[in-house]
């Protein structure tokens, strides 16, 4: 299967190191966590011993010269950060290192659109009034704590406290309200509404062990959560109630993302496959298989090298990249059931990609990141309409069309 001609290598293009101390000790040092911000400007990334680095993302591009790095200058890089950086025009990104006082499991970007009110109605003051120009990140701390800071000056603004074990992962509504979404080892998700000044809205309780990821669907109306005991849910996030669970992985679920119309949902499992959903309904449209022959029900529910740590949807809606314990990451596109690109990766813990789609950011376990290149490819116009359409149409509605069944089969994405 791996030997088949047409799979190619995706473009390596660079990575970001970190300096490692003669004494330093293995654990500690894990990259949980990559994220870009909203509008491309930065990268975000834990690079392990409780450190958060800022990059301007126009400079660490420009730093790989969009070509195979050797790895001087993103080195160089780390290096002049730790002694203070260098002097920066004003007005030009500038980089920071974050010192969280905790090892960092998740990291957000949040920006603020002026005219999302606070769900908050009755509170007429507050402290934080976050306008257009803001950008907040957000980190989750190992003692159960969320940090949110000012990405511009690095400056500490809140600190959100009430989970009682580690803070998995972090997620922001990508509709400008700042409600963030916490999911922890605590077994719940919290909602803190930060136009109120970080205060927390709900407690999402449900899930029976760790919660490991959440992602909301684009229009943000809905949360997934994954977790332990092959938990995947869905929530109304207007209720703040359960609408259903997903049956279908035999192992613990650990990273969900949504498409970029809110179509599909990608979900990766230990059990050694990425399922591809319809979230409407509940149904499994596609399963990418990380081992052959997959493994039956019972054997997919042990330890075996090909748990999917990470996967992420890419902004063009047709490409998913995943991370796996076999050493590689695999570059799919929705249409096909076999990997358009792989490129090996140890160690791969998360991925994500850049706000253009254009890059992949893989952080791993000694704490740097590595960057390839997304494989190129022109949507078709039916492709482009289909995401359109179903940006504002939810599966039910496609269903409810007087069209001919292959175009509505088509738009449902059943064709998969």
């Amino acid at each position: 299967w791996w030997n088949q001609p047409d799979l190619c290598k995706a473009k390596f293009i660079g990575e970001l190191l970190v300096p490692v101390a003669p004494f330093d000790q293995k654990s500690g040092r894990e990259t949980w966590t990559v994220a870009f911000a909203p509008d491309g400007s930065y990268f975000a990334w834990s690079r392990g011993h409780r450190i958060v680095t800022l990059v301007p993302w126009s400079k660490c591009l420009k730093n790989f010269g969009g070509e195979g790095s050797n790895g001087a200058g993103p080195q160089r890089l780390s290096r002049q950060n730790s002694e203070g950086g260098t002097v920066v025009p004003v007005g030009e990104p500038r980089e920071h290192t974050i010192d969280c006082g905790d090892i960092v499991w998740g990291l957000a970007f949040g920006s603020s659109v002026p005219e999302k009110q606070s769900r908050c109605v009755n509170i007429e003051w507050h402290r934080f009034k976050f306008g257009q120009d803001q950008l907040l990140l957000a980190t989750g701390l190992n003692n159960g704590r969320v940090k949110i800071w000012d990405v511009y000056t690095g400056k500490l603004l809140l600190n959100l406290m009430d989970h009682t074990d580690i803070v998995r992962d972090l997620t922001f509504a990508p509709d400008g309200s700042l409600m963030l979404v916490s999911a922890s080892r605590d077994k719940t998700l919290r909602v803190w509404d930060l136009k109120d000044d970080g205060n927390m809205v709900k407690v999402l309780r449900g899930h029976q062990s760790w919660v490991y990821c959440s992602a909301f669907s684009p229009d943000s109306s809905v949360l997934c959560s994954v977790g332990a005991g092959k938990s995947v849910f869905l929530w109304d996030m207007d209720k703040y109630s359960l609408i259903r669970k997903l049956e279908g992985h035999h192992n613990d679920v650990v990273s969900c993302e949504f498409s970029p119309d809110g179509a599909l949902l990608a979900t990766a499992s230990y059990d050694t496959r990425v399922i591809i959903w319809d979230p409407h309904v509940g149904t499994v449209l596609l399963e990418l298989a990380h081992l052959f022959p997959p493994p039956s029900p019972i054997f997919a529910g042990g330890a075996n090298d090909r748990w999917v740590r990470s996967v992420a949807f890419c902004h063009d809606g047709r490409h998913i990249a995943s991370i796996t314990d076999d050493r590689m990451v695999r570059f799919w596109t929705i249409d096909e059931k076999s990997p358009q690109a792989i490129s090996p990766l140890t160690n791969g813990l998360c991925c994500a990609f850049s706000t253009d789609g254009s890059v992949l950011a893989a952080g791993s376990r000694d704490g740097s990141v590595h960057f390839w290149e997304c494989p190129k490819s022109i949507a078709s116009l039916q492709h482009l309409c289909r995401m359109a359409l179903r940006r504002v149409m939810s599966t039910q509605q496609v269903q409810t069309l007087l069209i001919p069944p292959r175009i509505r089969s088509y738009l449902s994405y059943q064709d998969l």
